[in-house]
């Protein structure tokens, strides 16, 4: 297979293609949009809780945006805000218990299917598909940042 930057590109289009796909399925299911559903795998994956300013930077939304994907996070149960115990103005926002079985339902899926792909390649290869995905997130936030 070769490895030249065409064949990258075409692979992660379509890579994206499929992931969009799967998560405009859930959008739908749970009438959200498909930012909304960024916005979840954002506070799910962020290392400590994240406030709507770290939110609203990551999505590259304006403030009134992130505000309605989160009231509609907020009614749909996926989601809860808490004010941080310090600083009363902070707000933290958090990913509803609840909300990560529905979640986990929906994707199991997206991870069996990750799960067969994976156990095609031994861990010396997954290491650097990993360190190498890992690159490509650096470099296309680093890209991000400069054209802002």
């Amino acid at each position: 297979m070769p490895t030249d930057l065409q064949s990258f590109a075409v692979q992660l289009r379509r890579m994206n293609g499929e992931l969009n796909r799967v998560i405009h399925g859930f959008a739908a299911g749970h009438d959200l949009h498909a930012t909304d559903v960024q916005a979840l795998a954002a506070i799910l994956d962020a290392s400590e809780p994240l406030t709507p300013g770290r939110l609203r930077d990551h999505l590259g939304l304006t403030s009134g945006a992130v505000t309605a994907c989160l009231d509609r996070l907020e009614r749909a149960g996926h989601i809860r805000r808490s004010r941080d115990s310090a600083d009363r103005r902070v707000v933290h926002l958090h990913y509803a218990p609840g909300a990560k079985a529905a979640a986990r339902t929906f994707f199991r899926p997206l991870a069996e299917a990750t799960e067969n792909a994976r156990v095609r390649f031994s861990e010396d290869e997954l290491a650097v598909v990993v360190r190498f995905l890992g690159a490509m997130n650096e470099e296309l936030s680093e890209l991000r940042g400069r054209q802002r």
